[in-house]
C-alpha cells in the first residue's frame, strides 16, 4: 500500500498538471481569438477581390482569357497549396496534402508538368520531401496582409 508521502506527491503532481493544462488552454484560446480576428480583418480583402473579379468578368462577356478556357490537353499546370505553419489543426494539413498528392499523381500520369506554389511551412516542407517542383517564390503564411482603401 502506498504511503501518505507518495499519495501527497501524486496529488501535488496531478494539481500541477491541471495548472499547466489550464494555462495551455488559455494560450490556445488567446491564439484562436487572434486568428479569428485576423480572419475578420481579411474578409474585406476577399470581398474586394471577388468584386474586382466579377467586374472584370462582366466587363466584356464574350472575351475569354486563355487561362480560363478549358483545353483538351495541357502541357503545364500550377497548384497553389495553402497549409498551416504548425500542425495544430487536426487533419487539415493531412487532408489538403493528400488531395494535392492525388492531383499531382493524376497530372503526372497525364504527362503534364506541374509546379507548386506553397504557402505555409507544412506544405512547403512536404512538397520538398516528395521532390515536387516548388516555385521559388513560395512564402510563409505568417505575413500580414492589409487592405488599403
Amino acid at each position: 500500500m502506498a504511503g501518505s508521502r507518495e499519495i501527497r506527491n501524486k496529488i501535488k503532481s496531478v494539481q500541477n498538471t491541471r495548472k499547466i493544462t489550464k494555462a495551455m488552454e488559455m494560450v490556445a484560446a488567446s491564439k484562436m481569438r487572434k486568428a479569428q480576428e485576423r480572419m475578420r480583418h481579411a474578409r474585406p480583402f476577399g470581398e474586394k477581390l471577388r468584386n474586382i473579379a466579377a467586374h472584370l468578368a462582366n466587363a466584356n462577356p464574350e472575351y475569354r482569357h486563355p487561362f480560363l478556357v478549358k483545353r483538351e490537353t495541357t502541357k503545364a499546370a500550377g497548384i497553389v497549396l495553402i497549409t498551416t505553419d504548425k500542425g495544430l489543426c487536426g487533419g487539415l494539413n493531412t487532408n489538403v496534402l493528400r488531395m494535392v498528392t492525388n492531383r499531382l499523381r493524376e497530372l503526372g500520369n497525364a504527362g503534364t508538368q506541374v509546379q507548386v506554389t506553397a504557402i505555409g511551412n507544412k506544405g512547403l516542407g512536404f512538397m520538398q520531401r516528395i521532390n515536387a517542383k516548388v516555385c521559388p517564390s513560395s512564402c510563409s503564411s505568417a505575413t500580414r496582409r492589409t487592405l488599403k482603401s
